[in-house]
């Protein structure tokens, strides 16, 4: 979950550090800290616990470091806690080598003990220091094999290190007499390299170079990166060098930038109707087919499926459960829905005929790539649907369908759910086409109605600033709850974790038809009550049932705040606050109701003084399990 940048070429190694970092600070913001190779021959370490601020007045008060190769790390915090002390890089004993991490290093405990009873001293609590030293004692017993030149030396001193380590880790390390080469390597951990010209990049994310170069390369499972300013080699462990994949980062810049808004999730929930538009644009080929991203499944291959399981965690979870609901209904196949962390553990029934679709907006979950590696071990197909071109979940699936969103910096995920909604309706529809449980003009109206969809949420953009009122006013509740029947059951899910990860308070979603068996003993005098309504004229049994939740809870002492379509007037007599979203078919309507649930909490969690983009304990990538 931790940013890293590292950088070699002609500029101030310093200022490209700096501008990654805060650019990643999305991923971790309990530490930060540098490395710097200065043109006198050292090796310049500054760390700070606390946002990246804190680093940023630390370098201020040092001054200048002049130096063109260096690297920079944002921590969330695993081992040890935000201190200092814990604060990456980590060095070896002698402060030769310096080393930054993202990932659990499992077998740390040993690799230390072992380490101590070679006389190597730890100066922090975490698994990262373990690198460090580790790495300085394969150094010495290379030089000592055979006197090898140091660059060549330390190169397979750190592959020697790499294979030592257990768990998932993206490592970079630099020797303070090497002041021209950055080393790196990845495990089920993200790292990409960014090409320039007599410069060269490392990060965790293309956004940490982008203000410099567009033009990326992929570090594959277990590889290395050689990284100067003028060559980038790859190898993998045992030293053989390997062909990576280039590729073209197609946004800029000023995607990343916060574009005058105070936060970067208010400018991504206005983004949302463009976002949507480029995750449609094209897909519809020419004689009615949906077109994937990359497809390395044929036709026959969907054709063979008979049944779908979805994994993905947090908000992609539910996009998922929502996922559900178009997948059987479209095309008559049973779908499952699992939290990808409890996927593999449950020993589920997968073969050939399974396709297993895995959402992720980083590409990079780990608990959601482990599920598609038991996927894949267990001969089943595997579709990824993810916003981040290039990352490991796509490159280990069968098939992509990319959101296209852009860059989302905000910690709680705001257009990626809904481009991930979106992208899972267009799966279900290839499915249908390919089964023939839709016939072409079939798929076409539904494309249609998708198409009109960034229209609509616009429309509820233009008229949430009732919502962000009754915000302020609920700024003070100890609980809301949240309730939905159908499609409106996640989008409840969705609307209580927005409130739970922005503005930490207790907020809970449930089935409406559950209400009676447990929930609705939470509701007391004042409680605030959210409730998804479906629309009258889709399903009508549905509707009602849940006018009749509507009055359970406000008899109750609930205050009654409501999410119904334009015209749908039954519900006027049980809501004390209305919220109206325009009238959509019925598995679209996670696409408008979402919405007003993404700025009640943002604006909410504001009124609270708290940040929005950075909410406590969290990080936007989660890559440890």
């Amino acid at each position: 979950m931790c940013g890293i940048v590292g950088y070699v070429g002609r500029q101030s190694a310093l200022d490209v550090a700096l501008d990654g970092l805060h650019r990643l600070e999305y991923r971790g913001y309990d530490s930060a800290g540098v490395a710097i190779l200065d043109t006198a021959g050292a090796l310049v370490i500054e760390r700070r616990a606390g946002k990246l601020v804190n680093l940023d007045r630390a370098l201020a008060e040092l001054g200048p470091i002049p130096g063109t190769t260096g690297m920079g790390h944002t921590r969330w915090a695993t081992h040890g806690g935000p201190t200092d002390q814990n604060a990456h890089p980590h060095t070896d004993c002698l402060g030769m080598i310096a080393v930054v991490h993202n990932g659990i290093i499992e077998n740390f405990t040993a690799l230390r003990d072992e380490l101590e009873r070679q006389g190597h001293m730890f100066r922090s609590d975490t698994d990262t220091e373990v690198a460090a030293h580790l790495l300085e004692q394969m150094l010495r017993g290379r030089l000592a094999e055979n006197g090898a030149d140091l660059a060549a030396a330390f190169t397979e001193a750190f592959r020697r290190t790499c294979r030592c380590l257990d768990g998932s880790f993206t490592l970079l390390a630099v020797h303070r007499d090497l002041p021209d080469l950055m080393l790196g390597a990845r495990r089920n951990s993200p790292l990409v390299v960014g090409l320039g010209e007599g410069e060269n990049f490392l990060a965790s994310d293309v956004a940490a170079f982008i203000a410099h170069t567009r033009d990326a390369v992929e570090i594959g499972q277990d590889e290395v990166v050689e990284l100067r300013a003028d060559r980038v080699t790859v190898t993998d462990l045992d030293g053989s060098v390997t062909a990576p994949r280039h590729y073209h980062v197609d946004w800029d810049a000023a995607a990343a930038q916060k574009g005058g808004h105070p936060y970067f999730m208010l400018k991504e929930i206005l983004e949302q109707p463009l976002a949507v538009a480029d995750t449609l644009r094209g897909r519809l080929t020419a004689d009615g087919a949906i077109s994937l991203d990359e497809e390395r499944l044929s036709p026959q291959d969907f054709r063979y499926v008979d049944k779908v399981f979805i994994v993905a965690c947090g908000t992609a979870y539910h996009a998922g459960l929502i996922a559900k609901y178009a997948i059987e209904h479209w095309t008559r196949m049973p779908c499952e829905v699992d939290i990808a962390s409890e996927f593999r553990y449950r020993d589920p029934v997968l073969d050939r005929a399974t396709l297993v679709v895995a959402i992720s907006q980083s590409g990079e979950t780990l608990d959601t790539l482990m599920a598609v590696k038991h996927a894949q071990e267990q001969k089943a197909r595997v579709l990824a649907i993810c916003n981040t071109n290039g990352s490991t979940i796509p490159r280990e699936s069968d098939a992509v369908l990319y959101t296209r969103a852009g860059p989302e910096v905000g910690v709680a995920a705001t257009k990626t759910f809904l481009t991930q909604c979106v992208a899972t309706y267009l799966v279900a529809l290839h499915l249908a086409r390919v089964r023939g449980t839709l016939f072409g003009d079939e798929i076409g109206r539904v494309v249609e109605d998708l198409g009109g969809m960034p229209a609509q949420i616009e429309k509820v953009l233009d008229t949430v600033e009732p919502v962000r009122a009754l915000a302020r006013e609920l700024a003070d509740s100890k609980s809301v709850l949240f309730l939905g029947r159908h499609v409106g059951y996640p989008t409840a899910l969705e609307g209580a974790l927005k409130l739970k990860e922005l503005a930490y308070m207790h907020a809970e979603g449930f089935p409406a038809g559950e209400l009676k068996h447990g929930p609705i003993a939470l509701v007391e005098d004042g409680t605030p009550v959210v409730v998804c309504v479906p629309s009258p004229l889709g399903r009508n049994t549905l509707h009602g049932k849940v006018i009749s939740n509507i009055q359970e809870v406000r008899a109750r002492g609930a205050r009654t705040i409501v999410i119904a379509e334009e015209g749908d007037d039954a519900v006027l007599p049980f809501a004390e606050h209305v919220i109206r979203v325009p009238r959509v078919p019925s598995l679209l309507f996670p696409l408008v109701a979402t919405v007003p649930l993404q700025v009640f909490a943002c604006e909410l969690a504001l009124a609270r003084g708290l940040d929005v983009d950075q909410p406590r304990n969290l990080a936007k990538s989660v890559t440890v399990e």
